[in-house]
């Protein structure tokens, strides 16, 4: 039973850590759960977790830890003060409801007869996590059967307990919190990549309305398979540029919305990274609330949402919104974080995390992209790419 909990608990942990990650665990309670991880360590305390170099802890794992710690405030607060740029904190605990089971568990020695001090809800954690300056990004339930009986155990771990009323009997809760950081003083600037594909008629308009954010902006036209004039219509706009941006025009050689935003991301040189859809369903003029969030940590990826304003008659047909709709909850129950408009074009997040993404492709389906952007700013990448500097 033991050894099927812990290969089952590793399994879903994976869909978070990826091989190269680093999880540091504090005060494991056994080494059942380390193996599992292909850089892992085991470190007593909080304060022996101090002496890690910072980059040595993608994960700081705390399975089970906040069932006996006698002052978990303060135990998180001394964690933040540990916790720079991307880390993670990783919590696995019990539900409440399981309290009898195990103590009955306990009492006839199928598991550990060391009793939980801490029963807490979720509730608590979230509030004892934001008094201590971690934000909670992403909350799981697993197991309702954690005894490996054939066929059913499987069956109710992985296709029942995620279902509405049956997750609220399920045994485990693994939450991912971040820490929460001060605003940063220097403001990064901005790189926008604008997929176009028969939008000659919107090309000034962007140029001319993208606000300025950080100091030293960029806009990034790639140009795709278009019918019309739209490539002409962005190589004549940079030619004549006169503004504060730095004008990069590219066409892609594949197909589709998606390559042309990687070959964007991979021509792109500043810190935060937006997509603008050329036919400006999102005003220009909305970028700066998007940049504000990330720059005031609010969120890592921003999604644009079409469905909390009233629309324009015919901007968005019926079977549009239904199909929305669906992929919202779909995209809202894989991901446990809440989506309203997942089809929105508009998306921010770090140039760093994308870098992230990027090199664990091979996670979603994907390969990996081999590097395709030369050094030089007027580089034929994919295609035809010119640069052109505001004076």
């Amino acid at each position: 039973m033991r050894r099927y909990f812990y290969n089952s608990l590793a399994s879903y942990l994976s869909l978070y850590v990826r091989p190269q990650d680093e999880v540091v665990e504090i005060g494991p309670r056994s080494d059942s759960l380390g193996k599992h991880f292909a850089r892992y360590r085991a470190v007593s305390s909080v304060e022996d977790l101090k002496a890690l170099e910072q980059s040595a802890r993608d994960y700081v794992m705390l399975n089970g830890t906040i069932h006996y710690e006698r002052d978990i405030q303060e135990m998180l607060n001394r964690l933040r003060e540990c916790l720079e740029g991307p880390a993670r904190v990783l919590f696995v605990y019990y539900s409440m409801l399981w309290k009898p089971l195990a103590w009955l568990a306990s009492k006839f020695g199928v598991r550990s007869r060391t009793p939980e001090q801490n029963w807490i809800a979720h509730e608590d954690l979230e509030n004892l996590c934001h008094l201590a300056g971690l934000e909670i990004i992403r909350r799981d339930v697993k197991v309702l059967c954690p005894i490996p009986i054939p066929f059913l155990a499987n069956f109710l771990n992985r296709y029942v307990a995620p279902l509405p009323f049956f997750r609220l009997f399920t045994m485990l809760n693994i939450v991912i919190a971040r820490p929460l950081k001060p605003i940063e003083v220097m403001r990064p600037s901005v790189s926008v990549i604008v997929p176009a594909r028969n939008e000659a008629g919107n090309i000034n308009n962007i140029i001319m309305r993208c606000p300025m954010m950080g100091p030293e902006d960029e806009i990034i036209f790639v140009e795709g398979n278009s019918t019309d004039d739209t490539w002409a219509r962005i190589q004549q706009a940079a030619s004549g540029y006169k503004g504060t941006h730095r004008l990069v025009a590219a066409q892609q050689k594949g197909e589709g919305k998606g390559d042309a935003v990687r070959l964007g991301f991979e021509l792109a040189r500043k810190d935060v990274l937006m997509i603008l859809d050329a036919d400006l369903t999102t005003p220009p003029e909305e970028l700066p609330k998007f940049y504000n969030a990330i720059l005031e940590n609010k969120a890592e990826f921003v999604n644009g949402s079409r469905l909390v304003y009233p629309m324009e008659k015919q901007a968005m047909r019926f079977f549009n919104v239904l199909a929305n709709k669906f992929f919202a909850v779909a995209f809202s129950f894989v991901l446990g974080q809440r989506l309203k408009d997942t089809l929105c074009g508009t998306k921010v997040l770090s140039r760093a995390h994308y870098q992230r993404l990027a090199a664990t492709r091979e996670f979603f389906g994907d390969s990996p992209l081999a590097t395709r952007v030369d050094s030089s700013p007027h580089a034929d990448v994919r295609g035809t790419t010119n640069e052109v500097s505001g004076a």
